[in-house]
């Protein structure tokens, strides 16, 4: 199986996919130095940076060739700081398809199992312009 090529921004964030399905996605981030706050935790931006990937390739998948989205809403709540060092692991599942938006849920969790966040999204889907 061909190893797929993801954007430059979720390359650099280090996410390892480990599966991708219109109706999960999971992955991996090694939590390390440049991704960390001055305390030495994965920085809150970082965290949404995860959700928001996941959520993009999880509503994605499904569309026809040339379909698009993109966020138009996001939320997170923070629960547990991840220190440098972890890996967490991120699960997108789908809350909700419509017509014209997705909704997703990600669930992040430390190495030991606790849930450090929740990133809830909305995707636009574009049309297809033919």
């Amino acid at each position: 199986m061909a190893v797929p090529e993801f954007p430059p921004f979720t390359r650099l964030l280090g996410v390892d996919v480990l599966h991708r399905t219109p109706e999960r996605t999971e992955a991996l981030l090694t939590v390390r130095e440049e991704l960390c706050n001055r305390r030495g935790v994965l920085h809150g931006g970082a965290v949404m940076a995860l959700g928001d990937t996941l959520g993009g390739m999880t509503a994605s998948i499904s569309l026809p060739d040339g379909g698009r989205t993109a966020t138009i809403e996001s939320k997170t709540n923070f629960f547990a700081a991840v220190p440098q060092g972890d890996t967490v692991r991120a699960i997108c599942m789908p809350l909700h398809r419509g017509r014209t938006t997705i909704v997703l849920e990600t669930r992040i969790t430390r190495g030991d199992g606790k849930l450090a966040a929740i990133v809830t999204q909305t995707q636009l889907i574009f049309e297809r312009k033919e």
